[in-house]
């Protein structure tokens, strides 16, 4: 088994996956543990949608209507929420708290997705994080039956990865940038 270090260099978003998806139970156990995530009071401010087969169209026709696209355009830009077989719409559900604030329990949410994008890479599953200006757009809202209070973080377009295994890839980032000493 892969530690949490391996899997994290080793993770990449996959564009390309086949139509084999996660069932609808090994979807439960992954957010089971998912939802493991640090989280202040246990608020547990998220949910997931599964959107598999036609459902997917709902998702597209809402982007393109928060798009404001039309006929040929609209129609291209709804093909693109069919990339996957299956699409886990992550929402932030805020609960009512005087000692966690809302920012910290969309933290806790992207947390989640995040948790979720490492744990279908551990079955073999590509993953692909999807968010985007209209997110957060009433089409959206609408389209996903979304509370009042919920607000969308984004899509994990998620099937069985097709791309090649890849070696562990060199750190993007400038460490030194990022961390210092008080």
């Amino acid at each position: 088994m892969a530690s949490v270090y391996d899997a994290l260099h080793e993770r990449r978003s996959s564009s390309k996956v086949s139509d084999e998806a996660p069932s609808h139970d090994e979807i439960l156990e992954l957010v089971e543990a998912a939802g493991q995530v640090a989280d202040h009071s246990g608020l547990t401010p998220w949910r997931v949608i599964e959107i598999r087969g036609e459902s997917r169209r709902l998702v597209g026709e809402s982007l393109a209507a928060a798009s404001g696209l039309h006929g040929h355009d609209a129609e291209k830009s709804i093909r693109k929420s069919f990339r996957a077989p299956l699409l886990l719409a992550v929402v932030v559900s805020p609960r009512p708290s005087v000692k966690v604030p809302y920012w910290e329990q969309e933290a806790v949410a992207s947390g989640v997705a995040h948790a979720l994008t490492l744990l279908l890479h551990e079955r073999g599953y590509g993953a692909m994080w999807r968010t985007g200006i209209q997110t957060r757009s009433e089409p959206v809202r609408i389209a996903h039956r979304l509370g009042s209070d919920e607000q969308m973080l984004g899509w994990i377009y998620t099937g069985r990865r097709v791309d090649r295994p890849r070696e562990r890839r060199r750190s993007r980032i400038d460490v030194a940038r990022h961390v210092s000493t008080l």
